[in-house]
C-alpha cells in the first residue's frame, strides 16, 4: 500500500477532535436541538454525540456525515474554526487535514473558512482498495456535490447509481440519496470535492 504523505496542516487528532466538538456543540445550540432530539434526526446514538461533543471520541468519517445530516450541513463544514476570521485566502500551511480512522482516507478542507461563501472545496486521497459509505438523505438547504478527479480511479455510488471515474473525470451530484466511494485499483486515488448549498428551486 503507497502511503499518504501528510504535510503542513496537519493537526494532532485529540486538537481535531475538539475543533469538531465544538462545532457540533454549536451547530446544535444554534438550531436549539437537544442531544435525544439530533439523536433522533441524524441515527447516532445520544451517548455517541456526547463523547464526540466532548471531545472523547474519534469518529468516523460516516459517523460525521450522519451529524452533518442531522444539523442540515455539509460534512466539511465540521471541520471549520469555531470563530474563524474572514480571511478571503486560504495558505496551503493552514489548510486543516483529516484522516479517517475507518477507511485511512485523507482530506484537506480548501476552501478559506473564514469566508462567507456557498461554496467548499475538498481535496481527498483515497488509499488502494478502501470503501466508505455514507446514509446520505435530503437536506435543506440542498446540498450539491460534485467530484473531479485529479489522479487515479473512483467507484461512485448514489443510491442505484454506479459510476467509475478516471482521472480527468468529473461526475455532479445532489446528496439526497445513500452513497459511497470506492478505491478498486492498488494505488492512491487524488480527487477533488466541490460543494455548494442551494435553495430547493434549484434542483
Amino acid at each position: 500500500m503507497t502511503e499518504i504523505k501528510e504535510s503542513a496542516g496537519t493537526e494532532s487528532p485529540s486538537g481535531l477532535n475538539h475543533r469538531i466538538a465544538q462545532r457540533v456543540r454549536d451547530l446544535r445550540a444554534a438550531r436549539g436541538l437537544s442531544l435525544d432530539a439530533l439523536a433522533t434526526q441524524c441515527g447516532v446514538s445520544r451517548s455517541m454525540i456526547s463523547l464526540i461533543e466532548r471531545g472523547e471520541s474519534s469518529p468516523t468519517a460516516v459517523v460525521l456525515e450522519k451529524l452533518a445530516a442531522g444539523l442540515g450541513v455539509s460534512l466539511a463544514s465540521l471541520f471549520e474554526a469555531p470563530a474563524p476570521a474572514a480571511d478571503p485566502v486560504s495558505r496551503l500551511a493552514d489548510q486543516l487535514q483529516w484522516r479517517d480512522p475507518h477507511s485511512g482516507y485523507l482530506r484537506r478542507n480548501v476552501s478559506p473558512s473564514g469566508f462567507a461563501s456557498p461554496i467548499q472545496i475538498v481535496e481527498v486521497e483515497f488509499p488502494p482498495g478502501a470503501r466508505v459509505a455514507y446514509e446520505t438523505s435530503a437536506r435543506e438547504p440542498l446540498i450539491h456535490q460534485q467530484v473531479w478527479v485529479l489522479d487515479g480511479v473512483i467507484e461512485v455510488t448514489l443510491g442505484e447509481e454506479s459510476h467509475r471515474l478516471e482521472t480527468g473525470d468529473c461526475f455532479a451530484m445532489v446528496l439526497d440519496r445513500p452513497m459511497s466511494y470506492h478505491n478498486p485499483s492498488r494505488r492512491n486515488t487524488r480527487y477533488v470535492v466541490v460543494i455548494a448549498t442551494a435553495p430547493s428551486s434549484w434542483r
